[in-house]
């Protein structure tokens, strides 16, 4: 035997209505039951927790002291339902979105907000395998990635196709030629990133049906170090045509082996299913279609 949740709740309830049946009406459970978890605390650490005084059983102190612990679980376990019944809401709930790109996926996002702007929204950005990670592990509820595998862990809902591009400073010649090819890109100083990245795995798609193996000048883990790096003149990276909503000096340069179409959607566990789910596939949808 041990101090259990239904034991300090009987407790509590005999404490309050003052006999083991009127305890037993608020529980919705037998007298003998609560007589019963209320005796067993008694035995196991032989304490006495009631007095009968004129046909009422009156707490002792020890008794008061648990109800008091009893008042704080109560609480807590009002506490869980609210945090567990926001998960399910459009009026307080609470919605955490992955991305791998900030755009569209930060447009989509404002969508959905002004929408349903009763609703608590988290973002977490990273890699597209630790975003992958983070919606298998449950860390957030919902990814926004391109490229995303078509098996049956997921349910997937189209937001966007595009494609890989080479981003270049006004500077360098390909702005004048308007297109690349990944043997013109060998000539270059490349700016990659990290494995794990979305974008990197098409450009290494791209180098390898070409029977080439670049060096790059550098490697970088986020796709706006990239894109500073660029700004700086210091080579030629790449990014999802849409991947951002920075319109400054940097260009977008089609690259002719990068021409392929991805499809980027938003995507959670098939066996998640939620009110608020439901309503941030319903605005991909409407975002797909207005845009």
């Amino acid at each position: 035997m041990s101090v259990t949740l239904s034991k300090i709740r009987a407790l509590n309830a005999v404490a309050e209505a003052g006999s083991y049946a009127a305890a037993a009406r608020q529980l919705r459970v037998s007298q003998p039951a609560v007589s019963r978890q209320v005796r067993d605390l008694e035995t196991e650490y032989a304490v006495r927790l009631f007095d009968r005084k004129n046909g009422q059983l009156k707490p002792t102190p020890l008794c008061i002291e648990l109800c008091d612990i009893a008042e704080r679980m109560a609480e807590a376990e009002r506490n869980a339902e609210r945090l567990l019944s926001r998960n399910n809401t459009l009026v307080n709930g609470r919605l955490s979105i992955g991305l791998g790109n900030s755009m569209p996926g930060m447009a989509l996002i404002a969508a959905f907000h002004k929408r349903h702007p009763g609703v608590e929204i988290s973002v977490e950005t990273g890699s597209f395998e630790n975003i992958i990670s983070a919606v298998i592990t449950r860390e957030v509820d919902v990814g926004v990635l391109p490229d995303v595998p078509g098996d049956g862990r997921f349910r997937r809902e189209l937001l966007i196709r595009q494609n890989v591009v080479a981003i270049v400073h006004p500077d360098h010649p390909a702005t004048e030629i308007g297109h690349l090819t990944c043997r013109n890109l060998m000539q270059a100083p490349l700016i990659f990133r990290t494995k794990g990245s979305s974008t990197q795995r098409v450009v290494d798609r791209a180098f390898q049906s070409s029977d080439l193996t670049p060096t790059p000048l550098l490697t970088l883990d986020t796709r706006d170090a990239v894109y500073e790096a660029v700004v700086n003149g210091m080579g030629i990276g790449f990014m999802w045509r849409n991947g951002t909503g920075r319109n400054d000096i940097v260009q977008r340069v089609p690259v002719r082996e990068m021409q392929r179409a991805y499809e980027e959607v938003a995507f959670a566990l098939a066996s998640e299913n939620s009110l608020l789910l439901e309503a941030f596939f319903m605005a991909v949808k409407n975002f797909r279609n207005e845009n």
